[in-house]
């Protein structure tokens, strides 16, 4: 009993001691898990404390920047696009208020889709596109914000759009160019795109007077579309005004007489170019066939093309009277000279140069009058080249002639080391030079205000432009006088003639060039002023490949010329000359 008890009493304490180390040790282990946990919630804690810090101290642009992507908006304030007219003020392009049909096919999808068809046919059916295509053009951007569906819309069918009154389908304001003249001075104003930029003409060229500068409003608008900050303002500048010097009655006028001509004749084209002679300014430039600027279907290249200062042509014996009046500016001949023309054809080395009509032995003015190349080829011929040169160069030949449209050429200035007497006899009646419709009416231009070269102009300002005098008064004077006689009976354009008063006008009948020689179709020409007292007009009417045993100038393009200067005389109340 004894051994038990102090058994007893020796066991206990051990016990205790181990009890009391084993607690040792889980505290221990506890506090560890504690420590070890109070670092991980104290590092993230920093990291988080860091991240703000290097957001919003360091580098802050980047939320900004995700803010605003999703809160400001950039709406565009776009300007009106200035009005053209003629020298009238009688408008000839203008802006009419229309609106642009865009879907946010995310908004579609969150309030219903394209459950509701017949809504949806309607909207089709209104923008005159197909159903099943409009349908499949939202399903398949269903994840975008924004697309069109037609620009350019009437009021009309943007208020039946908005009755439809369909979930993510809105309307812009936008405008839309409308042309008061239509196809009668389409080359001349050109054409705007779908975005409102001038593609063509004076549209193209003039591009930004007549756009001006958009505005821009800057935004911050809530989750619920509502416009709660308005952050910036920048204020649109109106386009300009253009007033051009075209009058329109006489471009319609032109066109419809160039209209008929190519019909008529089955030609390919015509065209017509008059200028004041006074100011240089270009009063009408028509060409057909033409196009319709307010309708876009109507749109193609060969229509769209403004022939007058795009297409070169060789001018023929419209340059004849350039050459008498490089003769007589070289001294090389006067009135006195007479030339003998024979018996019609000249050799000159292996070629020959014939006159439609036998004249023998002629002066300057029956040259003229009876359109001898063998005339003006012994002109050319007796006089240095460079005279004959430089009053081609002097008159505008090779260069442009200042109205700055688009597409303007300046031809074929012929300039060699080497010329044989054949090429030189040539270029005397209009071979182997092209010049555009524009040039010839320029260069006759310079004839009318005898002698006074004046840059072209289609702008109408007050700026006045100092002339040059590049030919001598009095010889301009003599070949007016003789030119006059072309006119008249016995001349080549007396179907040019205009009752009442004095014409001078030179036709030319050009064949066109084809791969290794000249073909079978011909360019048909009438060159001229009026009237020969105080010339006031100068005007150039060209028929391209008339069809048929007509083909002469004279016969094609004269009676167009009388029709077209006797109204422009009339209209502009140019008086009659005294009989």
């Amino acid at each position: 009993m004894m051994r038990n008890k102090k058994a007893g009493k020796k066991t206990a304490p051990q016990k205790s001691t181990n009890q009391r180390v084993v607690a040792e040790e889980s505290n221990t282990l506890i506090r560890w898990r504690f420590y070890v946990i109070l670092s991980f919630v104290f590092l993230a804690f920093a990291t988080l404390v860091g991240r703000v810090a290097y957001i919003q101290v360091i580098q802050p642009d980047q939320l900004i920047r995700q803010g605003d992507m999703r809160s400001v908006r950039v709406k565009s304030l776009p300007s009106a696009r200035g009005i053209i007219s003629d020298r009238h003020d009688e408008p000839l392009a203008v802006s009419v208020p229309v609106q642009a049909v865009w879907a946010d096919p995310v908004a579609i999808f969150k309030h219903g889709g394209l459950e509701e068809k017949q809504r949806w046919y309607a909207l089709a059916d209104v923008l005159g596109l197909d159903r099943q295509d409009l349908l499949k053009r939202i399903e398949t951007n269903r994840s975008r914000r924004f697309i069109y569906l037609q620009r350019q819309v009437s009021p009309a069918m943007a208020n039946y759009i908005k009755a439809l009154d369909l979930a993510g389908i809105g309307l812009n304001n936008e405008s839309r160019r409308y042309y008061p003249s239509g196809e009668v001075s389409a080359h001349v104003i050109g054409v705007t795109g779908i975005d409102g930029h001038g593609l063509e003409g004076v549209e193209n060229r003039y591009d930004g007077w007549l756009s001006g500068e958009a505005g821009k409003r800057t935004i911050r608008k809530d989750r619920f579309g509502r416009v709660v900050e308005n952050i910036s303002l920048e204020e649109r500048e109106q386009g300009k005004p253009l007033k051009l010097t075209i009058d329109q009655r006489l471009q319609a006028i032109s066109y419809r007489a160039i209209k008929q001509a190519v019909a008529d004749y089955r030609a390919t084209s015509g065209s017509i170019v008059t200028i004041d002679i006074d100011t240089g300014e270009v009063l009408a430039m028509v060409n057909a066939p033409s196009y319709n600027p307010n309708n876009r279907s109507d749109l193609q290249s060969f229509r769209m093309r403004n022939r007058t200062i795009t297409d070169a042509m060789e001018p023929g014996s419209t340059m004849k009277p350039f050459v008498v009046l490089a003769a007589l500016e070289n001294g090389t001949a006067d009135e006195n000279t007479i030339i003998d023309t024979g018996n019609g054809i000249m050799q000159i080395g292996g070629s020959r140069v014939r006159d439609s009509s036998r004249i023998g032995k002629a002066d300057l003015t029956t040259i003229i009058k009876k359109s001898s190349n063998i005339g003006v080829a012994k002109l050319a011929l007796g006089m240095p080249l460079q005279a004959l040169l430089g009053m081609y160069s002097s008159v505008g030949f090779g260069s442009t002639s200042g109205i700055n449209l688009l597409g303007e050429t300046i031809g074929l200035f012929p300039d060699r080391r080497r010329w044989s007497p054949f090429e030189i006899a040539t270029l005397a009646f209009g071979y182997g030079i092209s010049v555009t419709p524009v040039q010839l009416a320029h260069a006759y231009a310079t004839l009318g205000s005898y002698g006074l070269f004046r840059p072209l102009r289609i702008i109408k300002d007050d700026e006045k432009m100092t002339p040059v005098q590049v030919v001598g008064q009095q010889n301009t004077k003599r070949v007016l006088d003789m030119m006059e006689t072309v006119t008249q009976k016995g001349g080549t354009a007396t179907r040019a003639a205009v009752p009442g008063y004095r014409v001078a006008a030179k036709t030319g009948t050009s064949r066109k060039a084809t791969a290794g020689g000249y073909s079978d179709e011909y360019v048909a020409l009438v060159a001229g002023v009026a009237p020969v007292s105080n010339p006031k007009v100068a005007m150039v009417v060209v028929v391209n490949e008339p069809q048929g045993d007509d083909y002469y100038g004279g016969k094609v393009a004269g009676p167009v010329f009388s029709e077209v200067m006797k109204a422009t005389l009339q209209l502009l109340n140019v008086a009659p000359d005294a009989k």
